[in-house]
């Protein structure tokens, strides 16, 4: 397992990704037709009622925890606006969701690095891999790749990371300025789908799919000068 690139940066398939997201918007059509929007937004209001009477205390308590063996951080960032705005206000959503992902982030860190590393390291050289080692000089530019590169999962990225004994403070750095922009983003979807707001939609739609295209911009410039 290593954290170098291995072949020179792509162009980024912008065809290929206009393409998915023209076949997505289309599956979403069938289904929203399929299944009909009033049970939908039914379901979504069951859903937030459900998160609402837990409490934001056990709701962000959870995401600061479950997304490290695997849940889904984007399900907590969709509902948070809708289930706890009207209480604690769209801004305060945001920095609570904020501080949840840098606690996620931080016990992501000690379970790779410390609490699960002989287990971990163990599961790594079964598969034919060796734990990554990452030195002084590259730390700031792999840990950008790792976080940039899409497709790996949040919580591998975090464990991956752990494993190869990246500073912490660059770890929480790089790893927060990373995934917020998009969390935030989610957490805004999710405030506006609800109102029906199709112009804050649009507008939030933008923004992450500008946010999509500048980031892997950054991350093949990265791995084009490390190659």
């Amino acid at each position: 397992m290593s954290l170098e690139p291995t072949s020179p940066a792509k162009k980024i398939p912008i065809v290929k990704l206009v393409i998915a997201g023209v076949v997505l918007g289309i599956i979403g059509l069938f289904v929203l037709r399929e299944v009909g929007l009033t049970r939908l937004v039914e379901w979504f209001d069951r859903c937030v009622t459900l998160i609402r009477d837990m409490g934001p205390w056990a709701f962000f308590s959870a995401m600061a925890l479950l997304p490290a063996v695997g849940a889904p951080l984007s399900a907590f960032n969709l509902v948070a606006g809708e289930a706890f705005a009207p209480r604690m206000t769209m801004l305060g959503v945001i920095v609570t969701v904020a501080v949840a992902i840098a606690a996620n982030l931080a016990l992501t860190y000690w379970l790779a690095r410390y609490a699960m590393r002989p287990m971990l390291t163990r599961l790594v050289a079964r598969y034919g891999y060796a734990v990554p080692r990452i030195t002084p000089k590259n730390a700031l530019t792999m840990s950008l790749i790792v976080r940039l590169t899409p497709g790996p999962p949040f919580f591998l990225q975090s464990y991956l990371l752990g494993l190869a004994e990246v500073p912490f403070r660059l770890y929480m750095l790089v790893s927060w300025l990373a995934v917020l922009p998009l969390a935030l983003s989610v957490v805004m979807l999710g405030k506006a789908a609800r109102e029906g707001n199709m112009g804050k939609i649009a507008v939030v739609f933008g923004v992450m799919v500008v946010a999509v295209v500048a980031v892997q911009i950054v991350r093949q410039k990265i791995a084009k000068r490390e190659t």
